[in-house]
Protein backbone atom coordinates (compact mmCIF):
# COMPACT_ATOMS: atom_id res chain seq x y z
CA UNK A 1 0.00 0.00 0.00
CA UNK A 2 1.23 3.37 -0.68
CA UNK A 3 2.46 5.98 1.40
CA UNK A 4 1.94 9.46 0.74
CA UNK A 5 3.03 12.60 2.18
CA UNK A 6 2.79 16.61 2.58
CA UNK A 7 6.18 18.50 2.79
CA UNK A 8 5.74 22.11 3.37
CA UNK A 9 9.32 24.09 4.10
CA UNK A 10 8.70 25.90 7.58
CA UNK A 11 11.97 27.50 6.97
CA UNK A 12 10.27 29.73 4.31
CA UNK A 13 6.49 29.13 5.45
CA UNK A 14 5.52 27.42 1.55
CA UNK A 15 4.30 24.33 0.49
CA UNK A 16 6.78 21.72 -1.30
CA UNK A 17 4.25 18.83 -2.27
CA UNK A 18 0.89 18.25 -1.33
CA UNK A 19 0.65 14.84 -2.48
CA UNK A 20 4.13 12.87 -2.22
CA UNK A 21 4.61 9.16 -2.24
CA UNK A 22 7.07 7.80 0.07
CA UNK A 23 9.17 4.95 -1.49
CA UNK A 24 10.43 3.02 1.30
CA UNK A 25 10.84 -0.77 -0.05
CA UNK A 26 13.97 -1.76 -2.75
CA UNK A 27 11.90 -1.99 -5.22
CA UNK A 28 10.27 1.07 -5.12
CA UNK A 29 13.08 2.96 -4.82
CA UNK A 30 15.09 1.66 -7.67
CA UNK A 31 11.57 2.43 -10.09
CA UNK A 32 11.68 5.97 -8.57
CA UNK A 33 9.95 7.88 -11.09
CA UNK A 34 10.96 5.72 -14.23
CA UNK A 35 7.18 4.54 -14.63
CA UNK A 36 5.88 8.32 -14.78
CA UNK A 37 4.88 9.83 -17.62
CA UNK A 38 5.29 13.46 -15.89
CA UNK A 39 5.08 14.72 -12.42
CA UNK A 40 2.11 17.39 -11.44
CA UNK A 41 2.87 20.67 -9.88
CA UNK A 42 2.13 19.64 -6.18
CA UNK A 43 3.13 16.22 -6.39
CA UNK A 44 6.10 14.54 -5.50
CA UNK A 45 8.70 11.03 -4.60
CA UNK A 46 10.61 10.80 -0.99
CA UNK A 47 13.04 8.07 -1.49
CA UNK A 48 14.20 7.00 1.57
CA UNK A 49 17.80 6.26 2.34
CA UNK A 50 19.89 7.54 -0.81
CA UNK A 51 21.94 10.23 -0.89
CA UNK A 52 22.36 9.99 -4.64
CA UNK A 53 20.09 9.62 -7.53
CA UNK A 54 20.32 8.49 -11.75
CA UNK A 55 18.31 10.27 -14.01
CA UNK A 56 18.86 6.86 -16.53
CA UNK A 57 15.92 6.80 -18.43
CA UNK A 58 13.76 9.42 -17.36
CA UNK A 59 11.55 11.10 -19.61
CA UNK A 60 11.27 14.84 -17.82
CA UNK A 61 13.58 17.16 -15.46
CA UNK A 62 12.93 17.15 -11.79
CA UNK A 63 14.15 19.22 -9.02
CA UNK A 64 15.86 16.84 -6.14
CA UNK A 65 16.00 18.06 -2.96
CA UNK A 66 18.12 16.24 -0.40
CA UNK A 67 17.37 16.37 3.71
CA UNK A 68 18.80 14.76 6.59
CA UNK A 69 17.11 12.30 9.13
CA UNK A 70 16.12 15.69 11.05
CA UNK A 71 14.47 16.50 7.79
CA UNK A 72 16.64 19.75 6.88
CA UNK A 73 18.07 20.53 3.21
CA UNK A 74 21.75 19.61 2.39
CA UNK A 75 21.76 20.22 -0.85
CA UNK A 76 19.02 21.09 -3.85
CA UNK A 77 19.73 19.82 -7.54
CA UNK A 78 17.22 22.33 -9.19
CA UNK A 79 16.21 21.35 -12.95
CA UNK A 80 17.61 18.06 -13.43
CA UNK A 81 18.11 16.48 -16.81
CA UNK A 82 17.15 12.85 -17.82
CA UNK A 83 20.76 10.84 -17.89
CA UNK A 84 22.19 12.94 -15.36
CA UNK A 85 23.45 11.88 -11.82
CA UNK A 86 23.61 13.21 -8.51
CA UNK A 87 26.30 10.87 -7.51
CA UNK A 88 26.46 12.22 -3.48
CA UNK A 89 24.81 14.62 -1.10
CA UNK A 90 26.91 15.17 2.11
CA UNK A 91 24.85 14.77 5.18
CA UNK A 92 21.76 13.21 2.99
CA UNK A 93 19.30 10.63 4.37
CA UNK A 94 16.34 11.01 1.88
CA UNK A 95 16.22 12.71 -1.45
CA UNK A 96 12.64 14.66 -2.45
CA UNK A 97 11.85 14.15 -6.15
CA UNK A 98 9.95 17.36 -6.94
CA UNK A 99 8.95 18.94 -10.52
CA UNK A 100 11.32 21.43 -11.93
CA UNK A 101 10.91 24.94 -11.13
CA UNK A 102 9.75 23.76 -7.79
CA UNK A 103 12.65 24.62 -5.45
CA UNK A 104 12.59 28.43 -7.00
CA UNK A 105 9.29 28.69 -6.83
CA UNK A 106 9.51 27.44 -3.10
CA UNK A 107 13.04 29.45 -2.62
CA UNK A 108 14.04 26.22 -0.85
CA UNK A 109 17.49 26.26 -0.10
CA UNK A 110 20.15 24.16 1.93
CA UNK A 111 19.96 24.73 5.45
CA UNK A 112 16.22 24.94 5.41
CA UNK A 113 13.49 22.55 7.76
CA UNK A 114 11.40 20.76 6.14
CA UNK A 115 7.98 19.38 7.80
CA UNK A 116 6.37 16.14 6.86
CA UNK A 117 2.63 15.03 7.24
CA UNK A 118 0.30 11.89 6.22
CA UNK A 119 -1.68 12.40 3.74
CA UNK A 120 -4.54 9.70 2.93
CA UNK A 121 -3.85 8.10 -0.09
Amino acid sequence: MDRYLQIRNTTRATAIAGRARVASSLRDRVVGLLATPQLPSGCGLLIQRTSSIHMFFMRFPIDAVFVDQQARVTKVVPDLKPWRVVWWAPGARDCIELPAGTARATETRAGDQLEFTAVAS
